[in-house]
């Protein structure tokens, strides 16, 4: 499966940007979806993850409540709602794609980025 993601920009704090992870190669449905981020000089860390028909999440505790991860598998394609930007959300952000519900992702897409000015 390849992902494409998108979405990224730069916005004030307080601000609401969503991004998006189409998938093509294979149905979405089959995979495990989650985003990670990565910002300069950190290491790569989760985000969300969302189970094969979306009745299942996780998020990160620096997340929660803030951001919201969702999926229409109709259009091959995940979403990451996020409400309340902070300065510190600013990083490189990635989809991954898994088929199974483990802390192992196989396929990643290329990143989108995420900059909030304070």
């Amino acid at each position: 499966v390849q992902l494409q993601a998108s979405g990224g920009g730069l916005v004030q704090g307080g601000g609401s940007l969503r991004l998006s992870c189409a998938a093509s190669g294979g149905a979405a449905s089959s995979y495990i979806m989650a985003w990670f981020r990565q910002a300069p000089g950190k290491e790569r860390e989760f985000v969300a993850r969302i189970s094969w028909t979306g009745g299942t999440t996780h998020y990160a505790d620096s997340v929660k409540g803030r951001f919201t991860i969702s999926r229409d598998n109709a259009k091959n394609t995940v979403y990451l709602q996020m409400n309340s930007l902070k300065p510190e959300d600013t990083a490189t952000y990635y989809c991954a794609a898994a088929t199974t519900w483990s802390r192992e992702y196989p396929y990643w897409g290329q990143g989108t980025q995420v900059t909030v000015s304070s």
